[in-house]
């Protein structure tokens, strides 16, 4: 996950917790309101924007 706030990445780590509902869940449809927290981060603002991104390891063939 990366926060930017002002278009400068403030926070780059990982989502610790995503709720739904008071329940925790693996994924929110989109449109849906959800709750969310970063390991090691508190202070998200009203008009951060998250990014969320798979880093995938792909072997090279010949």
């Amino acid at each position: 996950m990366r926060l930017i706030r002002d278009s400068v990445v403030i926070h780059e780590g990982k989502l610790k917790t995503l709720k739904r509902f008071k329940d925790e869940v693996s994924e929110v449809p989109a449109g849906q309101e959800c709750g969310m927290a970063f390991e090691n981060y508190e202070d998200i603002r009203p008009g951060d924007v998250i990014e969320a991104y798979r880093v995938e390891m792909v072997t090279r063939t010949l």
